[in-house]
């Protein structure tokens, strides 16, 4: 699956500013609808709404080897949670690194990131 990011830099001010948003000891998630998800979803060939993500991390955290280290777990915690639930698509997700970040492992940040999409709703519901 194709992770599309965002790049627009107002885009990410408006997540900050308008987004629901959720904050963990390792990352806070600011969530905010998709206004440009129906176009998207024409110009996809699968014809399907995507979430665009967006990872922010600051200098406070340190140098651009462990700033890039802690974009690549969150990464990848995003991509195990999604796949343990499924979440809705056609948002705009904003990961911003916390502090305790840098120590963490993928694992930690994919428990905290399917604890934050159940609490901003965005998970599917599974029928048994």
């Amino acid at each position: 699956m194709k992770y599309t990011t965002i790049t627009e830099n107002h885009l990410f001010g408006k997540a900050f500013k308008k987004g629901k948003r959720f904050r963990g000891s390792y990352v806070a998630v600011y969530v905010l609808p998709d206004y440009t998800a129906k176009r998207r979803m024409m110009a996809n060939p699968r014809k399907e709404y995507i979430n665009r993500t967006g990872i922010s991390v600051s200098k406070k955290l340190g140098s651009a080897v462990t700033r890039s280290r802690v974009r690549r777990i969150i990464r990848e915690g995003y991509r195990a949670a999604c796949k343990e639930s499924p979440i809705k698509t056609g948002n705009l997700i904003v990961f911003g690194a916390r502090n305790a970040a840098v120590g963490a492992k993928s694992t930690d940040i994919a428990r905290e990131l399917s604890v934050a999409f159940s609490a901003l709703g965005l998970t599917l519901r599974q029928t048994v």
